[in-house]
């Protein structure tokens, strides 16, 4: 398998808009080939996606779900999802993505939205912290752990790069992406909260929500 580099999957995402996870996989998919990798976004609908990413989405829905134990509510999620047009808005496919991340809110409990959103303070102690883990080790590989672990700790907090919880082998990203191929529109996340009983409730901005009065 070749070794994908930080260059490498720069160089794809300059050339064909796609986020950088998602350059990485195709990547590694491809073995390294940059052709390849380009051909296998395309074929994934990626790259039609990527297109469409700086349109407006003004339009969209907020969709809750409550999870029940035993007859009594005690997790729920609130999501705002966007699109281009009400016509979209309006689909069964979009209001089946929009219940399907709101799912994911409450079962794997995100903090943030996307990795954009995670303060620079947040990243930097974390790095820290995986620094002093690698001490020692050759600097020609510490990068590469450095930023394995990073990518880890994202999938763990930032709700589009974490593992979908009906099948792990697919980031919830990718979902949205599936979704924007289908559809012809730009899709977006805008932001979520979620609840449980005896927790403290979380908006996406990482802050902690107001509590009800």
């Amino acid at each position: 398998m070749a070794d994908v580099t930080a260059a490498m999957v720069k160089a794809l995402r300059e050339r064909t808009g796609t986020g950088m996870m998602d350059c990485k996989r195709a990547l590694v998919e491809s073995d390294g080939d940059m052709e390849k990798a380009e051909d296998w976004l395309r074929a994934k609908g990626f790259s039609r996606a990527a297109a469409k990413a700086g349109r407006s989405t003004n339009e969209g829905m907020v969709e809750a779900y409550v999870h029940h134990a035993g007859g009594i509510a005690k997790q729920g999620a609130l999501i705002e999802i966007n699109c281009e047009s009400d016509f979209v808005a309006k689909t069964d496919d979009f209001k089946h993505l929009a219940h399907t991340l709101a799912l994911q809110v409450v079962g794997a409990a995100p903090t943030y939205v996307r990795r954009e959103d995670v303060p620079a303070d947040v990243v930097e102690r974390e790095r820290a912290v995986y620094r002093e883990q690698v001490q020692g080790k050759p600097e020609n590989i510490v990068d590469k752990i450095l930023t394995g672990k990073l990518d880890a700790f994202f999938a763990q907090i930032c709700l589009l790069e974490q593992p979908w919880i009906k099948d792990d082998k697919k980031k919830v990203g990718d979902l949205v992406t599936e979704a924007i191929a289908r559809l012809g529109e730009n899709i977006s996340v805008a932001r979520f909260a979620r609840f449980a009983v005896g927790e403290e409730s979380t908006d996406s901005d990482g802050a902690d929500a107001p509590a009800a009065e």
